[in-house]
């Protein structure tokens, strides 16, 4: 019983993690992501594909782009049985290079939005004024209308009040021989006191 409980209890820690709920929004936008690209690739690139590889060969485009290692021709009808014969479907294959490369393209673009959207805001951050510091701006005389003015002096507040550097902390070399001194010092009263007893 108490097993079943730590398990659950695992379960429940590892499904509420941040990460794993980004994970799942992702796997879930990135399906239907997914499917907006293969129709778009397939109701919209591929027939221009076609029509563009019919107009200058004259065949029907990559539709009909097929080579058969066993071709079933029905006698009856003298039409290619593609489910009888054997073929390498090059469509198929265009189509999927198409789809990966409509897809990476979408993400460079979409990725390079986000960072530019971030690189902004963060520089918006970076010189905008807090509530407190507004206040204290205020209080210098900053003109709090000349944003270029306000951006120089909140840099400056903030470089001000930032915290003095903590001291650097002794290495372990520094407090052995530290501690080596002490014991040195101890150790000589220790000898001095007994000498004194012994005289």
């Amino acid at each position: 019983m108490k097993g079943l409980k730590k398990f659950f209890a695992d379960f429940k820690a590892f499904i509420s993690r941040g990460n794993i709920m980004d994970l799942a929004i992702g796997v879930i936008i990135g399906s239907a992501f997914s499917a907006i690209v293969t129709a778009f690739t397939n109701k919209i690139i591929m027939p221009l594909v076609n029509w563009a590889i019919a107009a200058i060969t004259g065949g029907k485009g990559v539709e009909g782009a097929y080579t058969f290692l066993k071709k079933v021709v029905d006698p009856t009808t003298n039409i290619v049985n593609l489910d009888a014969s054997i073929y390498i479907d090059w469509g198929a294959f265009i189509t999927a290079i198409l789809n990966f490369l409509i897809i990476a393209m979408v993400l460079f673009l979409i990725l390079k939005a986000v960072m530019a959207a971030h690189g902004f805001s963060g520089k918006i951050k970076e010189g905008k004024p807090t509530k407190e510091e507004r206040e204290q701006l205020k209080a210098e005389g900053v003109n709090m209308h000349d944003h270029e003015a306000v951006k120089v002096a909140t840099l400056a507040l903030r470089e001000k009040n930032k915290p003095a550097p903590e001291p650097a902390k002794p290495t372990q070399e520094q407090l052995l021989t530290d501690i080596l001194q002490e014991l040195k010092k101890q150790n000589e009263t220790k000898t001095e006191k007994t000498t004194k007893k012994t005289k």
